[in-house]
């Protein structure tokens, strides 16, 4: 068999890993282990193992992952979320559709604390979703709303997929930030758009709320005023250069922290909680990066990433046709690997 044969052959077998639910970590580590053997031998397989798993662990830039993820899971263990939630449904729930929007809004807000798609999910569900049941949402906005502003938390800064692909990539992290800002905004205005649409269309997919008093909007303002100031310090800080990411980070930890701790509202099981939720998302992006550096070199030696380059140049498409195709394939990919996976595994193709 060629190189490039070899590397076909790893390629479905991750595929064939994934599709008995491997995780997908650990399927990158098995298929590129095993890809590294048969090209270049035991000894050469072992040593990527070992090499890879300790440059990862110890690579001191990605401990601005596991600082976000703690400073998302303070903030929603000590009610920022809901804080959020409620601001935004007493600005905009009176409107027809009002709580889905207000679930959008909170989900950009809580994007930019914890940086994590499925945080902001799991976390604006938790709020949102009991509320739209009692006014009678339609279970298709509702869950639909959730799912749609979860999704801001992989693009609004901190985000730990900017992280990865910065250090992938070797890009600056803080301008990533930056360049996420816009699209950020961009997104979360075309998800009300759509809101409104649907409302639009189907009244009684989203009955209209309570109208609230000018001075309890204010007051949940100023509730939710700890969440904007803390975004306003990490967030500002690195763009303004007085932080750099990973200082950031840990400053933000610290103020959600304190936060937490004023607002009374970490116990010691709490706390565990916190601390174990931390440990298994960073876990479970570590696991994915260290499969990726053992995956991504047996890609490069079978050149099968520059073989599938030169194909789609040889097609002659306009840079948009190029866009077009690169973006109908993450939406294939979408449909059974999550955004981390997707973002490690295209690279090697779509980044050159």
């Amino acid at each position: 068999m060629t190189e490039l044969e070899y590397g076909i052959a790893v390629l479905l077998g991750l595929f064939g890993l994934l599709l008995i639910r491997m995780p997908v970590g650990l399927a990158m580590m098995v298929s590129g282990y095993i890809g590294i053997i048969l090209m270049n031998g035991w000894d050469a397989a072992n040593a990527a193992l070992t090499d890879q798993t300790f440059e990862v662990s110890s690579f001191h830039t990605l401990a601005v992952i596991p600082l976000f993820v703690l400073m998302g899971n303070l903030a929603s263990a000590s009610g920022i979320s809901k804080d959020l939630f409620v601001a935004a449904y007493a600005w905009i729930g009176h409107k027809r559709g009002g709580l889905a929007s207000a679930t959008i809004v909170a989900s950009s807000g809580f994007a930019a604390l914890s940086g994590s798609s499925l945080a902001s999910a799991v976390t604006m569900g938790r709020v949102a979703l009991p509320e739209m049941r009692r006014y009678n949402y339609s279970d298709g906005l509702a869950t639909g709303s959730v799912a749609a502003g979860g999704t801001l938390g992989f693009l609004i800064p901190p985000s730990a997929g900017m992280v990865i692909y910065a250090i992938l990539t070797e890009q600056s992290i803080g301008q990533l930030f930056l360049a996420g800002v816009f699209p950020g905004i961009l997104l979360t205005g075309l998800f009300l758009l759509a809101i409104f649409a649907v409302t639009r269309r189907n009244p009684s997919a989203a009955p209209a709320g309570e109208k609230n008093s000018l001075k309890y909007r204010l007051q949940t303002l100023y509730q939710a005023s700890s969440v904007l100031s803390i975004i306003l310090v990490t967030i500002g800080g690195i763009y303004s250069g007085v932080f750099t990411p990973l200082e950031a980070a840990g400053v933000g930890a610290f103020l959600t922290f304190v936060f937490a701790l004023y607002r009374k509202a970490l116990s010691m099981d709490v706390l565990r909680r916190v601390v174990l939720q931390t440990l298994e998302t960073t876990g479970l992006v570590f696991l994915i990066l260290i499969g990726a550096h053992v995956f991504i070199p047996v890609m490069a030696l079978s050149q099968l990433p520059e073989q599938l380059i030169q194909l789609m140049l040889s097609w002659e498409l306009s840079d948009m046709g190029m866009l077009l195709v690169i973006l109908f394939a993450y939406l294939l990919l979408g449909t059974f690997l999550e955004s981390f996976s997707m973002l490690v595994l295209t690279l090697p193709v779509v980044y050159p």
